[in-house]
């Protein structure tokens, strides 16, 4: 009952703190998933690109981005941000102090890494499209941006959505790497709780029940979203 008693709302316990990190986990994650699949979306674009140079730096944007560490890639996002900003405000006004907000870094750094990976999802969705698709729009007189939002790109959804579901599972734990930078999600209010507490097991218990429960809860919102793209497919006509 004193380990419960921790889990209480209020001065006395934990849980509210928990929460409230819970709740920037949540909104972090759903912050950086747009964010993500728009660029990634656009380093796609960029890796099938007539243009060599363009090409090549679509392929070496995904290739850093997938080899550096996420928590490096945070460091580098963070304190790069904080140098960049501090000399771009230097030249408009000299001395003057300027703090990069931890949340929108961490919203880069895993945005940036969720669309090098989410960049080969689209790739591969593309790859399973028959360039008939293309040629029937174009026979129909479509153009190509109206061919796109017509009929490639709700194809390409549903033909990326598994793989882009497991990257925002993998998403959904990663944030757990801003609590390095002092953002109060889940982890860090965690890592609190257990150093005020001396409860390390308990308040890590804890934390892994609320991510498994994030993911459970996901993974059914995941299946009525692919239900729903999937409607209609393999019917007879």
């Amino acid at each position: 009952m004193d380990l419960l008693r921790l889990l209480s709302f209020g001065p006395d316990g934990w849980g509210d703190d928990l929460l409230a990190g819970a709740s920037l986990t949540i909104r972090l994650a759903l912050a950086t998933l747009p964010f993500g699949l728009a660029l990634g979306l656009l380093v796609a674009f960029a890796r099938r690109s007539q243009l060599k140079l363009v090409r090549g730096l679509g392929h070496a944007y995904a290739t850093v981005f997938r080899g550096l560490p996420e928590l490096l890639t945070i460091f580098i996002v963070y304190f790069g941000g904080q140098i960049l900003l501090k000399d771009l405000a230097g030249l408009v006004a000299p001395g003057s102090q300027v703090e990069v907000n931890g949340f929108i870094a961490g919203m880069v750094a895993l945005g940036v890494v969720f669309s090098a990976y989410a960049s080969e999802v689209f790739l591969g969705a593309f790859g399973n499209m028959s360039r008939g698709q293309y040629e029937a729009a174009y026979a129909l007189g479509l153009r190509r941006q109206t061919t796109f939002r017509l009929v490639i790109f709700p194809q390409l959804i549903r033909l990326a959505l598994p793989g882009l579901a497991n990257l925002w599972l993998a998403l959904l734990k990663d944030t757990s790497l801003v609590s390095v930078i002092a953002i109060d999600d889940l982890l860090r209010m965690t890592g609190i709780a257990v150093r005020v507490t001396k409860e390390p097991f308990f308040f890590f218990g804890v934390a892994c029940l609320i991510y498994l429960l994030m993911s459970m809860v996901s993974s059914i919102g995941i299946a009525a979203v692919e239900r729903w793209s999937n409607r209609g497919v393999g019917r007879p006509a």
